[in-house]
């Protein structure tokens, strides 16, 4: 009897957990390139009553389960829509791949599928929390480092009072810098990065996930993120935004069949209830 007790409470314990998740993924149906996530469940340990016989009169095992544990929650890695925004410093990646940021304040390293940036008063081109963009920040693209967008490395061809009047960011991640005399250049690239084993990287909040050293990205031991449409990585579409992959139907589905579950559970501990009562009114 308390084993059924035991057992359902681990349901309810699971089955609330799942619901958590759920609540998070409708929570960030219009957070950009968020990806939903999905809780695997497994059985626990099953107690044995009896183990397999063999020869004549062989008989198979009893068992008895012990209830459901949470096996993993796993983030659903599928491509978001694409959504036109029509402002430059917006970049989506249509594809494998994530753009690489730096935190200037811990300096360390952190992947993003979010390309909502914009450029700060020295024209670096940062996430809305700070974070600068990495990728090749020099006209020979020799050098990675802080993407910034100036006069840097202009052609002495140009006449040296010119200034920028546009610029713009090409499928494979180049920035090219137009000036007023009517020359250009192209003032450094975007690079992506990618991993092999996404579950292993961890969310840290403002859409940023760590732990990339562990998920084998590209580079092995020496992370070394790559051009846009080269090593298996997607090409950059600028000014456009990656939406969040929720599916709010299959949410709305995971929430009924969980909360039945969850309400089937608590009444096996009612009905757990009442034969434990009935078995201490035996005796009067």
């Amino acid at each position: 009897m308390l084993r059924s007790l035991t057992t359902a409470i681990s349901g309810l314990q699971n089955f609330q957990g799942r619901m958590d998740v759920i609540g998070n993924n409708i929570a960030n149906v219009n957070t950009t390139a968020f990806k939903s996530a999905r809780v695997d469940f497994s059985d626990s340990f099953s107690q044995t009553l009896r183990r397999p016989s063999a020869g004549e009169g062989k008989s198979g095992a009893i068992q008895v389960g012990s209830g459901v544990g949470t096996d993993a929650i796993r983030d659903v890695y599928s491509q978001g829509a694409m959504s036109r925004t029509g402002v430059l410093t917006d970049m989506a990646i249509g594809g494998e791949g994530y753009f690489v940021v730096r935190d200037t304040v811990t300096d360390n390293d952190f992947i993003t599928r979010n390309g909502a940036f914009r450029t700060d008063e020295g024209g670096y081109m940062v996430t809305n929390s700070g974070h600068r963009l990495q990728g090749f920040n020099t006209t020979d693209l020799s050098a990675m480092g802080d993407m910034q967008i100036d006069l840097t490395g202009m052609p002495a061809t140009s006449d040296p009072n010119a200034t920028m009047v546009s610029w713009s960011v090409s499928n494979d991640g180049k920035i090219g810098v137009n000036l007023s005399d009517g020359t250009s250049f192209v003032r450094g690239q975007v690079l992506l990065q990618n991993v092999r084993n996404p579950a292993a990287l961890v969310k840290e909040g403002n859409s940023l996930y760590s732990g990339f050293l562990l998920a084998g990205p590209l580079g092995g031991a020496t992370p070394t993120a790559a051009p846009p449409g080269t090593n298996g990585v997607g090409k950059i579409e600028s000014g456009t935004l990656e939406l969040s992959n929720v599916d709010l139907a299959n949410e709305f589905s995971s929430m009924i069949t969980t909360q039945r579950a969850f309400q089937a559970t608590a009444r096996v501990i009612s009905t757990s209830d009442e034969l434990l009562q009935e078995l201490v009114n035996l005796k009067r």
